[in-house]
């Protein structure tokens, strides 16, 4: 139970660390589009998928990313959670 708390405080740390977290210096100057992380309710407003990322090959949930166009034509990359393909079902 102890090992859970600490793992969801850590969880919560580090997201509240990426929503505080000014990236803007770091994008402008490599030329990337800004990462945006998806929560429920989030608004995607898609035009064009571009790329898509590979799912990690662990048991449990990982990130992954994808990179879309929207209707305003502006190039836009998104990182949510998806369940690993290192489970096996035996």
């Amino acid at each position: 139970m102890k090992l859970l708390n600490i793992a969801l405080f850590v969880a919560l740390g580090t997201a509240g660390a990426q929503a505080f977290a000014d990236d803007s210096h770091s994008t402008a100057a490599n030329g990337q589009t800004p990462l945006e992380t998806y929560t429920y309710g989030t608004r995607l407003d898609i035009k064009r998928v571009i790329e898509v990322s590979q799912v990690a090959d662990e048991c449990g949930p990982v990130p992954a990313r994808m990179t879309y166009e929207d209707s305003q034509g502006q190039r836009r990359t998104i990182e949510y959670q998806v369940m690993g393909t290192g489970c096996s079902n035996g």
